[in-house]
C-alpha cells in the first residue's frame, strides 16, 4: 500500500510518499515543490499539479492524505489561498481514482508525536528520527507531508 501524503501552499508544497508492506513502512520519496515566486498564480498552480501529476504516475499511490482546511480569523485570505492548491490535488485525485483522506493537523501530530499541539519543529525531529534523516536536511513542508502518510497509517492501525 502507498500513501502519498502532501502539505500544500502555493509558495511551497510538501510531498511524502510512503510505502507500508509486510507490516513495514518505509520512505519511498519526499520533497517539496517550490513554485516562482513571480509567477501567476495560474502558473504556481500548475507547476504544483504537472510535478504531483509526475509523482503519481510514477509511484501509484492508492491514498492521498490531505489536512483539513483550517483558517484563522486574523489570515482569512491564507484559507482561500490554500484553497486554491487543495483543490488542484483534489482533481488529480478524481482523474487519478486514488483515494482522498483528510485529517486535522491536531490528529495527525497526535498519531505521530503522541502530542496534538507539538510543533512544526517537534514533528520533524520526530519524523527525520523514524526514518533515519537528518532533521536539518528535512523541509517543515517536507516533514508535515511525510507526518500525514505516517499518521494516517496509525490511524489505521498499521504501525511504522
Amino acid at each position: 500500500m502507498k500513501i502519498l501524503g502532501i502539505d500544500p501552499g502555493l509558495k511551497a508544497t510538501g510531498y511524502g510518499l510512503l510505502e507500508y508492506k509486510h507490516n513495514k513502512t518505509v520512505l519511498v520519496e519526499t520533497g517539496t515543490i517550490h513554485p516562482k515566486v513571480k509567477d501567476t498564480l495560474e502558473k504556481k498552480l500548475l507547476t504544483v499539479y504537472r510535478q504531483l501529476q509526475d509523482l503519481i504516475k510514477e509511484h501509484k499511490p492508492e491514498t492521498l492524505v490531505l489536512e483539513k482546511i483550517y483558517a484563522h480569523y486574523k489570515h482569512p485570505a491564507t484559507a482561500s489561498i490554500l484553497g486554491h492548491t487543495r483543490g488542484v490535488i483534489c482533481l488529480l485525485c478524481a482523474q487519478s481514482g486514488i483515494y482522498l483522506a483528510e485529517h486535522s493537523v491536531k490528529r495527525i501530530r497526535k498519531a505521530v508525536t503522541g502530542n496534538g499541539n507539538a510543533s512544526k519543529e517537534q514533528t520533524r525531529r520526530m519524523i527525520a528520527n523514524e526514518f533515519g534523516l537528518k532533521p536539518e536536511k528535512l523541509t517543515l513542508d517536507a516533514s508535515d507531508a511525510i507526518a500525514l502518510a505516517a499518521g494516517y497509517l496509525r490511524i489505521h492501525g498499521r504501525h511504522l
